[in-house]
């Protein structure tokens, strides 16, 4: 009879959750949403380490495409995809992803806070050529290559690359070979109109930032991201790493998110 009743509850087609899948559940519900948004040269896949660990600690997270077609039309882009987002938002970017989501979620009430990874935070007024020039160390601009594609609007326009040669030196050195050959193989352009785009708001006026600042990093100079996060009035932290502590230092990164997550109450 044992037996029979086993066969019984198994044949419901319902099976309980696991206590950890119940726990995971409840976290989730109880948690902001994480929004993370990629830089330029890389696509959403670069933040694969900071996902997985991200998830295995119960939150939801959430990794949209930023077109990387000029700040304003992909601050706009940002700002449309967290209109679908439920409840509040931690929202994350690293290097030119940072602008993106300064400029984003100014319209965006959802975002309770940002987190900015080796990035950009300009103020209203800065553009981000000019803001890079301020500060010595950036090896990028050599570092590119042109490629002549239409802009959005279908009139002539050029793409930038950042060259598979100089990749793993300016962007990840201290990330596996291998790794930085297959990144730079799948790298996606940027507009070069988005280093001479104007920003127009900064939403870490208003809200509370988390900063990392990347000390080895080749692409945006360490200076100039310590000026940003002083700037900001940011909580801040440092780790030795390139421009791509998302591989280097996902711990690190992790732990900063999950802080800024801590912070905000649903």
């Amino acid at each position: 009879m044992a037996g029979s009743a086993t066969v019984a509850s198994l044949g419901t087609g319902t099976a309980a959750a696991s206590p950890a899948a119940q726990d995971r559940e409840h976290s989730e519900k109880h948690r902001p949403t994480i929004v993370l948004v990629h830089g330029a040269f890389a696509d959403a896949s670069s933040w694969a380490p900071v996902i997985e660990r991200l998830q295995d600690r119960g939150h939801r997270v959430l990794a949209p495409a930023n077109p990387l077609r000029g700040l304003h039309h992909d601050a706009a882009h940002i700002t449309a995809f967290l209109d679908s987002v439920e409840g509040p938002v931690v929202l994350a970017g690293h290097s030119y992803g940072g602008a993106v989501i300064t400029q984003a979620a100014a319209s965006a009430p959802g975002v309770r806070a940002l987190v900015y990874i080796a990035a950009f935070m300009p103020d209203a007024g800065d553009v981000l050529g000019e803001l890079t020039s301020r500060f010595p160390g950036s090896q990028l601009a050599p570092a590119l290559t042109q490629v002549p594609s239409p802009a959005p609007d279908g009139t002539p326009g050029l793409d930038l690359y950042l060259r598979a040669d100089e990749f793993h030196q300016v962007f990840a050195q201290d990330v596996p070979r291998d790794t930085a050959r297959t990144l730079a193989a799948v790298q996606r352009p940027l507009s070069a109109t988005a280093f001479g785009d104007r920003a127009t708001a900064a939403a870490w006026r208003t809200l509370p930032s988390w900063t990392l600042i990347a000390t080895e990093d080749h692409g945006i100079p360490p200076e100039l991201q310590r000026f940003q996060a002083r700037r900001a009035g940011s909580h801040t932290v440092e780790v030795p790493s390139s421009h791509l502590p998302l591989h280097s230092f996902p711990h690190a990164v992790t732990s900063l998110i999950r802080s800024a997550a801590g912070a905000v109450r649903r």
